[in-house]
């Protein structure tokens, strides 16, 4: 047993100094069967500790459904196998580019601005994820042999909100569901951020990507005493959809890095692998200083240019950052592991079969719902997916431009059978449109907001649909969630036939792995729009043509020898000009 304390300046392990040297891994971004490479693999950088969040909306999809709540305590127990220490931000909020900050959508739903405050019917929700969460980590804890350190108390939450009464309570519940190791808050190094977050009794911590002497003078005007710590050095950034590919200097980051460790402190590498957002479940934020902009969806992969990549291999910036960690380590660095096994030689994916959109909504999706105004995708149920609307226009009457209000995120829309514009922007026109006529909109969540103020929005139509100035009321709505996808039963009895490479609709296909020839892969569409894609029923998550990323990370543990299924959901079909070829996996 250990006793980890916070002293007037430093980290104490049963009375000696300890420095935090620590990397954020996210269990819930790295396929179970490679945790301990990459645990290994931070080892070798001469890290003593990991990090994680925990993502409520992972273990509880649904209220009540509580789905694999022993992986956190599965992680811990890797971590401690590979020598390291670790600190652990159960939330409730995460942000992490995660999917609704890792709060369940049926929790922000019906609450909205309500969440991430006192309010009673939240504070239920948290305690009662708390009291079946927490019991792995109070278990795990250093005063009980195990490898855990300190737990966060919620998450930058001065970035967003300014509730004290909030914070004092949730860090009360953290101490009456028996955790005793230091608490812990983290935040940007602005004033009203760390005055916003901060809370008695939990050390402060802050975030940034350069600058430590600038930022930790703020952080001592608020904290005179305690150990500095940086929770999250911003050593890469993350990607959104449609825009430039992340990147930053690896000297540079290395330089950053030395110059947190030369003013004592500790530090959390952020990330030190960042993995993939498997599953569809990469966030979103909102463009804007103020993040009230239009919508910039996260891509899938959350490579993040940290120091080991997304298929974990050690880059110029692991090497670079090794030589600034290994003087702070009490003996010499571990050489890193070999690497993990690749795929040995491209495959093609052959096709199988195809179903139409209205089929496989239609059998996996659930009931359709009549109303009189849209429902939301939260009151349908639907976390992750689509929903499709259908309204009728009365007539007879004239052409009148059809109006979408609070459209989020992007519809495909038809009238009458014949497709109309693909439209993403929250107001939208439809074009002129006589009546009578049946106008189908399919709607997709391209990623909840993870951070900031518009964080709990709903997703769907949510401002309703106008024919010239007058509202379209009664609509027959039906959602599909992407975890439908997942029951290779229910998939099996869909109505395959013949179809296109890219074309509309769920693509069933095959891939052959040769004898010893399964490892990690990359899946490419080439020619294919946008969509979601399985292997062997692990969802992959997101692809989109508008790029950066050309190509979804498969994990080796997923691929087997002899025949893999693929299923590909193409949600708008290939371009005017475009012609898609057949999916492949290569090296």
């Amino acid at each position: 047993m250990s006793e980890f304390l916070v002293g007037e300046r430093d980290f104490l392990l049963d009375g000696r100094p300890l420095r935090l040297l620590s990397g954020a891994l996210h269990y819930f971004r790295v396929h179970e069967d490679q945790w301990d490479h990459r645990l290994t693999m931070l080892r070798a950088m001469g890290l003593n500790c990991v990090e994680t969040y925990v993502p409520w909306n992972v273990h509880e999809p649904r209220r009540g459904d509580l789905r694999d709540t022993g992986a956190l305590g599965r992680f811990l127990d890797a971590a401690d196998r590979a020598g390291l220490r670790a600190l652990v931000r159960p939330g409730p909020y995460i942000c992490g580019e995660w999917e609704n900050g890792g709060l369940p959508h049926w929790l922000t739903g019906p609450l909205g601005r309500r969440v991430r405050t006192r309010d009673p019917e939240y504070l239920r929700a948290v305690e009662a994820w708390f009291r079946r969460l927490l019991p792995q980590v109070v278990a795990r804890q250093c005063t009980h042999g195990g490898p855990v350190l300190m737990v966060q108390v919620e998450n930058e939450y001065g970035s967003y909100g300014s509730d004290p009464a909030y914070l004092a309570w949730l860090a009360g519940l953290l101490r009456d569901l028996g955790v005793t190791v230091p608490l812990c808050t983290s935040d940007g190094p602005e004033d009203h951020m760390l005055t916003g977050g901060s809370v008695p009794g939990a050390l402060a911590t802050v975030n940034f990507g350069s600058g430590a002497r600038e930022a930790f003078d703020v952080l001592r005007r608020h904290q005179p005493d305690g150990p500095l710590m940086c929770m999250e050095f911003w050593c890469g950034w993350f990607a959104h959809w449609g825009a430039g590919p992340a990147a930053r200097d690896p000297l540079e980051a290395a330089g950053a890095l030395r110059e947190i460790l030369d003013q004592g402190a500790s530090v959390n590498l952020y990330m030190a692998h960042g993995g993939t957002s498997f599953g569809g479940l990469a966030g979103a934020n909102r463009a804007g200083p103020l993040h009230e902009g239009p919508l910039r969806p996260t891509v899938t992969s959350y490579d993040y240019d940290a120091p080991i990549d997304e298929r974990g291999r050690p880059t110029e910036k692991f090497h670079r950052f090794r030589e600034v960690l290994a003087p702070h380590a009490p003996g010499p660095l571990p050489e890193p592991p070999a690497p993990c096994p690749v795929l040995g030689a491209p495959a093609a994916v052959r096709p199988a079969g195809w179903a139409g959109l209205d089929a496989v909504t239609d059998a996996l999706g659930g009931a359709e719902v009549r109303a009189g105004v849209p429902p939301t995708f939260e009151e349908l149920d639907v976390d992750r997916g689509l929903v499709r609307y259908r309204l009728t226009v009365p007539g007879p009457r004239g052409p009148y431009e059809l109006r979408v209000r609070g459209l989020r995120d992007r519809a495909v829309t038809f009238v009458d059978g014949v497709p109309g514009p693909v439209v993403d922007t929250e107001d939208a026109v439809l074009g002129p449109v006589s009546g009578p006529a049946v106008v189908e909109l399919w709607v997709e969540s391209l990623g909840r907001v993870n951070y900031g103020p518009r964080l709990a929005e709903s997703k769907g139509l949510t401002g309703g649909v106008l024919h010239e100035r007058q509202f379209l009321h009664g609509v027959r709505a039906r959602g599909l969630r992407l975890d439908a996808l997942e029951d290779a039963a229910a998939v099996a009895r869909l109505p395959f036939g013949p179809g296109l490479p890219g074309a509309r609709g769920l693509h069933r296909g095959t891939v052959t792995v040769p004898a010893g020839g399964a490892g990690d892969a990359m899946l490419e569409l080439p020619g294919w729009t946008r969509g979601f894609a399985w292997v062997n029923g692990f969802p992959l998550g997101r692809y989109w043509s508008v790029g950066p990323q050309e190509a979804l990370y498969v994990p080796g543990p997923v691929l087997r020898e002899g025949a893999n299924e693929v299923l590909v959901l193409e949600l708008e079909g290939p371009p005017p000009d475009g012609t898609p070829g057949e999916p492949r996996l290569v090296p």
